[in-house]
């Protein structure tokens, strides 16, 4: 722990990176992941990872970044899939993760409906951008006008 005007400073205090900062430097990232950096620009060139970049074009690696070097060595050299094989396994995670961040919004959405339901809603209209808007029943939407003043445009039918 050091002083220093008057402050303590902690290694816990210290800020950490966030595991998405590009921080490391090629040779850096290399000694991390345990390969030569021939090889991770090898990967960068395959599309298997690929580093942030500098205005000058030198590369960036995150923690993130050595950790996916890692995840392909382990697959290339223990598993023995070809780096065709690891970059299709890695489109099909990066597919995995988007839908499961999808779902996970839907699932959000469907929860915010299903109380508004349960609350006496039971009237639904779309917004100005496509979204759901629930009302109370016996309440009439209202559309806002640019200008922010109130048009009775919208109608609701019921059969």
């Amino acid at each position: 722990m050091a002083v220093r005007d008057g402050r303590r400073s902690t290694s816990e205090n210290a800020p950490r990176p966030d595991d998405e900062a590009p921080v490391f430097v090629i040779s850096v990232a290399a000694e991390l992941a345990g390969m030569h950096a021939q090889t991770l620009r090898q990967y960068d060139r395959l599309g298997l990872v690929t580093p942030s970049r500098t205005r000058g074009g030198g590369r960036r690696y995150s923690a993130r970044d050595v950790e996916r070097l890692r995840e392909v060595q382990r697959l290339s050299q223990e598993e023995g899939v070809s780096l065709a094989g690891i970059a299709r396994i890695l489109e099909l995670e990066n597919q995995v993760s988007a839908l499961r961040s999808r779902v996970a919004e839907l699932t959000a959405e469907v929860g915010r409906l299903d109380g508004a339901v349960a609350g006496g809603s039971r009237i639904f209209s779309a917004g100005p951008g496509g979204e759901i808007r629930v009302g109370r029943l016996g309440e009439r939407p209202r559309r806002r006008m640019p200008g922010g003043s109130a048009s009775q445009a919208l109608v609701l039918w019921r059969p």
